[in-house]
């Protein structure tokens, strides 16, 4: 068992030393009644007071001193000033986590917003495919129509620099079948037309 150390009496009576060194962390009026001295080990002691600082009800002002051998009270060391608290302190409230704070509403509204942030960001790309898929077919309907429609205007054309060329030994009925011919890529012409219309307005 410890041997239980000894109170230096001249340390014991150094109360007013130890106020004046609590004096550099409070003011005068902060630092209350002597409340006693404990020994600390050899020639090392703690003395108390009250503590009158606002917001600190129940706490106590330390001062722990100490001397070499042999020296006088004039040559004492403060080794350290502070207040701590007592039983019947008045401390924050316990530090709960984070986690442990949330509301039942609040953790479900939490994971409702990541599940859907995860589910959009799985769907932009799928989106994105569709647009650029979309886009392809749209561009090569209007590519296949412009040629179409390019192939039936030299067709045309053909046809009627054969008419202008000929057109005093061809028999009439040379001349009504290219008719017939050159209605049959108008109205090719217009379904065509009518069909590009119809797949970009869908």
């Amino acid at each position: 068992m410890a041997r239980k150390p000894k109170l230096d009496t001249i340390l014991a009576d150094a109360v007013d030393p130890a106020r004046v060194a609590l004096a550099e962390i409070a003011s005068a009026s902060e630092i209350g009644e002597y409340l006693g001295v404990t020994a600390e080990g050899e020639r090392l002691v703690t003395h108390r007071f009250v503590s009158h600082k606002k917001g600190y009800e129940g706490w106590t002002w330390f001062a722990t001193i100490a001397r070499v051998p042999r020296a006088k009270t004039k040559d004492l060391t403060v080794c350290e000033v502070g207040i701590i608290a007592g039983e019947d302190s008045l401390l924050a409230p316990a530090w709960v986590p984070w986690a442990d704070r949330l509301a039942k509403e609040e953790i479900e509204a939490a994971k409702a917003a990541e599940e859907s942030e995860a589910a959009g960001e799985h769907g932009e790309p799928q989106d994105s495919a569709e647009s650029a898929e979309e886009s392809l077919e749209a561009e090569s309907t209007e590519a296949s129509t412009a040629k179409e429609l390019s192939e039936q205007q030299q067709a045309d054309q053909d046809a009627a620099s054969e008419d202008g060329q000929g057109l005093t030994h061809k028999s009439p009925a040379r001349r009504q079948v290219r008719r017939r011919r050159t209605a049959q890529r108008t109205a090719a012409r217009r379904r065509a037309a009518q069909r590009n219309r119809t797949r970009k307005d869908s």
